[in-house]
């Protein structure tokens, strides 16, 4: 395989770049009235404005041919395929298995995997129906009023995330309760607000052995003990998991153990039993329409022309700013408050994908990777960082996120909203030159020193881009159907880099090193070798502590050789 700096539309859009940067968003809407109706893309209830990027039909030609020419038909293709192109690990990437609503078959290994996606799904639904319509009862025949779902990462953001996005399709009796923190205070907050007989705890660990959720599970399990039994455990208790010998000894019964698979990346699982807590909170039609979404987006993305696909435009034009202009971050500003946990999932998605300095075959990148992904709801931002965003230094695109369908009765409020967020994409573009600055200023009556004195201050650059994502609304099909819109982008930007988009062995090293440290914390083993500040910071903690575990006495002889 060729690497990026060897294809020639590589080089190409080089030449184009050192023309084009320099070209500013108003000319271009100035010499091409049509300009907003041509970068303009549909699919299903999304609506894609891309007319306010620095870019011109040439630029989307340059682009366009640099997919091609790495390869993202073929790469595609393979994916769809059930081939394993996660080759660190030898496994296929089947997300879009787990929604495939035509059930045709895929393959992994000369084995048709939907019948095991569909079982799951099947059991997923009876359960939910249980839980939702009073038949699953505690251990003391009380309803199941109150879901906490235990989980880290994959297992935790994108359930988390699409409650939160879907809240007004939720059950009225399901009260849903998200833990990932180790830190214990996440964890007794939400206990404080539960009771043992009316609470499901969902634990969600493929192997059941991920040391934060665990602890977290564990921590749950004592709490439960102390007014249930054993035995009530199976009913208030139900897994997420493969390892059937660790759930059936942790006391769950394995009947209520919701499997999926290897070729299951946790951050694109969220369509896989991890989305138990949705489907309970959502109910299985709304969980089958979020699929029905994404399976949409899914055939949109392998049949749609590169010119006119959604993901990959998204996905080229944001190289065109991290590889050409050196835009080394992108945000997420959804103008939707049930969208506020958003951001960090697309962070997830998108870094922990990307986030890689290697190629495929092992040799080091020589060109940017994944952008730093940040965001907050639109409205918040305005008034936080789109200071930086209008005036500052930073090449920073945006992705403007919104709902044309009002949710809420409260008379005014939508209109607000979208007109702040219609007006932000037209400022980043147009800004403000110096001369408007001045007739403004005059208009106010203020002296021509003064003036000139504020020009420089009240100028705005412009030319800065944004990407205008609409929703016809916030509904379970959407949001399946927009999830799956960044998880390709995704894909596709990794194949332009090289990159193996399915792993995330940089995770690994600090829970290696979490280990060893934890061990020394609590006294188990003694200090080990590390750099001064890592053993400076050990001897920290156990000082501060060693006389809640009465070990001070260590310290003792190392203090009299100082004295």
């Amino acid at each position: 395989m060729k690497k990026l700096q060897e294809l020639p539309a590589w080089q190409s859009l080089w030449d184009h770049f050192a023309t084009a940067k320099d070209v500013h968003m108003r000319e271009l809407f100035e010499q091409d009235p049509q300009r907003a109706e041509r970068y303009w893309l549909e699919v299903g209830g999304l609506k894609l404005d891309y007319s306010k990027n620095r870019i011109t039909d040439e630029t989307l030609k340059g682009l366009i041919e640099l997919a091609k020419e790495a390869g993202v038909q073929e790469r595609k293709k393979a994916m769809f395929a059930g081939k394993k192109i996660n080759e660190t690990e030898n496994r296929a990437v089947l997300h879009v298995a787990l929604r495939n609503r035509t059930n045709s078959p895929i393959e992994v290994d000369g084995e048709d995997v939907m019948p095991k996606v569909n079982n799951v799904l099947e059991r997923m639904g009876k359960f939910a129906h249980a839980v939702r319509n009073g038949d699953w009862l505690g251990y003391t025949n009380q309803v199941i009023t109150d879901v906490v779902n235990i989980g880290i990462g994959g297992s935790d953001l994108g359930p988390l995330m699409m409650c939160s996005a879907l809240k007004t399709f939720g059950h009225p009796r399901m009260r849903m309760h998200f833990v990932s923190n180790v830190d214990g205070a996440q964890l007794r907050d939400t206990l404080e607000k539960v009771h043992p007989e009316t609470t499901l705890f969902i634990i969600a660990s493929k192997t059941f052995t991920t040391q934060e959720t665990l602890t977290n599970a564990n921590t749950a399990r004592q709490w439960f003990l102390r007014e249930g039994s054993e035995e009530d455990i199976a009913k208030h208790f139900v897994a997420v998991s493969t390892n059937k010998k660790a759930v059936a000894e942790f006391g769950i019964d394995t009947n209520h153990m919701f499997e999926f698979w290897d070729w299951v990346g946790g951050r694109y699982s969220l369509w896989s039993a991890i989305g138990l807590p949705i489907m309970l909170y959502l109910g299985e039609e709304n969980f089958i329409e979020m699929l029905n979404g994404a399976h949409l987006m899914d055939q949109h993305f392998y049949n749609a022309p590169l010119e006119q696909n959604m993901p990959v435009l998204l996905a080229m034009i944001g190289i065109w700013y991290i590889n050409y202009f050196g835009g080394g971050s992108h945000i997420i500003a959804p103008y939707d408050q049930h969208l506020h946990r958003l951001p960090k999932f697309i962070q997830q998605l998108d870094m922990e994908s990307n986030g890689k300095q290697v190629t495929m075959d092992g040799s080091p990148v020589e060109h940017e990777t994944g952008p730093i992904i940040w965001g907050e709801t639109g409205i918040n931002g305005q008034h936080a960082f789109f200071q930086l965003l209008h005036q500052g230094t930073h090449v920073t695109p945006i992705d403007l996120i919104a709902s044309l369908e009002k949710r809420s009765n409260l008379p005014g409020h939508h209109e607000i909203l979208l007109s702040n967020v219609f007006a932000q994409a037209e400022a980043f573009m147009r800004g403000k030159t110096p001369d408007e600055v001045r007739e403004e200023l005059r208009a106010q009556g203020m002296d021509e020193a003064h003036i000139e004195a504020l020009v420089p201050h009240k100028t705005f650059s412009g030319n800065r881009p944004s990407n205008l994502i609409l929703l016809n609304k916030v509904n379970p099909r959407n949001m399946g159907s927009l999830i799956a819109l960044y998880e390709h982008k995704v894909f596709v930007q990794g194949i332009i880099w090289g990159i193996n988009s399915f792993d995330q062995w940089g995770v690994e090293l600090g829970k290696q090193l979490a280990k060893t440290i934890l061990a020394e914390l609590n006294g188990t083993v003694a200090p080990q070798k590390h750099d001064s500040s890592t053993e400076h910071l050990v001897k920290l903690y156990r000082r501060t502590n060693c006389e809640v575990d009465g070990t001070c006495d260590i310290f003792l002889e190392e203090d009299k050789k100082k004295v």
